[in-house]
């Protein structure tokens, strides 16, 4: 699915302005990944890292390259999983909040 500039441009102003949402993207983000669903994962991340972090600190804070960095979290991206742990970390760190995993017994 594309996304159109509008749609994009709305999800950011809502991160900048309710940190509450960029948190429950983090969230979403990191249970797309969990549950085997990699490519809305990333695309989410993007978004965040967008409105937060942005790719050049991103940069900075995992010691990667930004265009490496723009590739891993594009649709067709395949991020290594320390890769994905040192993005999650500076994105969770942006917006100050831990993760904690919290485990659900199957019926």
């Amino acid at each position: 699915m594309v996304l159109t500039r509008h749609f994009k441009r709305s999800v950011s102003e809502r991160i900048v302005r309710e940190p509450s949402f960029a948190r429950a993207l983090l969230d979403e983000a990191a249970g797309l990944f969990l549950n085997g669903d990699p490519k809305p994962a990333r695309l989410t991340l993007r978004e965040l890292v967008n409105a937060t972090v942005g790719f050049e600190r991103l940069a900075a804070a995992t010691g990667k390259p930004s265009k490496s960095l723009h590739r891993m979290l594009s649709a067709t991206g395949n991020p290594s999983m320390d890769n994905l742990a040192v993005i999650f970390d500076a994105v969770r760190r942006e917006l100050g909040v831990g993760i904690r995993v919290r485990t659900i017994r199957a019926a």
